[in-house]
């Protein structure tokens, strides 16, 4: 690794008064260096070179400023970097000012950036403060709904940076506002064929909603109608039976025969576990029995062949077909469960993730 003197040395090469063709091949050594653990756990303790290159970002070469901001998606793809990012570099509003401009170039780096920084609740909370502030929800959303909203930039990496951010309850709580319809404009980006980033993003925002089950019924209602969504991407074309077909959705029945299903097996898994959530209540479980879910997951766990989602199906599909809970143990989220017993729970959880780890590595 570098040691201090080389380092003060490629500092003094990141000055916008330096020479490009010295600036660049300075910032295209420290991408390399960026590209590696060692490397980025080295550039955290130089701050000072990274408040350089994150300076550097408005150079007026487009060279050097996407180097530098590939650097920044490296360190801030570290979580041990990310208090030296939001603290000692301070770079968040300056960030999210550039991410407002609909002609600013490197919003895509940015979006990246600012997910990476919200996947962790400590960081994501400071993150959300200076959002609000520097841009609001409100127009976060509308950033990522708005067809073409940068010509230069395509914004996907908006959705995981918003299904970050619901990991707060407030983020959740303004989503979920039922004067605002802020989810409903999302729900058709669960079968958006452009990007798995925005559509796993969205689905990744549909599933934190889904935790909290006091909306549940809002969000099975006629006003959001969120199953369609969630069932659309596993149904495939199986011919099924008039009987079959007249207890799904409108949105479900007599579906194409070149009708195909998610092709991401970790968002198939998000979308059943979405679902699993959604059976939580009494309410929520007898709403999925009345609209034939058992049906989609019967076909979709013939065609599946990965193991963790064909395990995530079966799950969902026990909860479908077996017994209601007892009384008092309605809610599944609320249920308390002994320290034993939980304990005894997450074993076989390790023991089942081992065994469909070994299972999916001899397929």
């Amino acid at each position: 690794m570098l040691s201090d003197s080389e380092a003060a040395e490629l500092l003094s090469f990141l000055t916008p008064a330096t020479r490009p063709d010295v600036k660049g091949h300075t910032t295209s050594y420290i991408l390399g260096l960026s590209g590696n653990r060692d490397g980025c756990r080295f550039l955290r303790t130089k701050p000072d070179l990274i408040a350089a290159l994150f300076a550097l970002t408005s150079d007026p070469s487009i060279a050097i400023a996407k180097d530098c901001y590939h650097i920044l998606i490296n360190l801030s793809a570290d979580e041990t970097l990310h208090q030296v990012l939001l603290n000692d570099i301070g770079m968040v509003p300056t960030l999210v000012r550039n991410l407002k401009d609909p002609q600013y170039y490197f919003s895509d780096q940015i979006c990246t950036i600012l997910s990476n920084l919200t996947r962790h609740e400590k960081t994501c909370k400071i993150l959300f403060k200076v959002l609000q502030e520097e841009l609001g929800l409100a127009r976060l959303v509308d950033m990522l709904c708005m067809e073409a909203y940068n010509p230069h930039a395509k914004l996907h990496y908006l959705a995981p940076l918003l299904s970050n951010l619901t990991q707060l309850p407030d983020a959740r709580r303004f989503l979920m506002d039922k004067d605002r319809c802020v989810v409903q404009r999302l729900l058709p980006f669960t079968q958006f064929q452009a990007s798995a980033v925005r559509r796993g993003g969205v689905i990744g925002v549909l599933r934190n909603c889904c935790f909290d089950y006091a909306n549940h019924e809002w969000l099975l209602s006629e006003q959001v109608d969120i199953l369609p969504f969630l069932l659309l991407p596993l149904a495939g074309p199986e011919e099924l039976s008039d009987e079959d077909n007249e207890g799904l959705p409108v949105d479900l029945q007599y579906l194409p025969e070149d009708k195909k299903r998610e092709e991401d097996p970790d968002i198939r898994k998000m979308l059943l576990e979405t679902l699993m959530l959604l059976t939580a209540t009494k309410d929520g479980r007898q709403t999925l029995k009345d609209k034939n879910v058992y049906v989609i997951m019967r076909e979709f766990h013939r065609w599946e062949t990965n193991p963790k989602v064909t395990s995530a199906c079966e799950k969902l599909v026990e909860v479908l077909i077996g017994d209601e809970p007892e009384q008092g143990m309605e809610n599944l989220l609320e249920v308390n469960i002994p320290q034993d017993v939980e304990e005894k729970l997450k074993e076989a959880d390790a023991k089942e993730q081992q065994e469909l780890e070994t299972q999916e590595e001899r397929t």
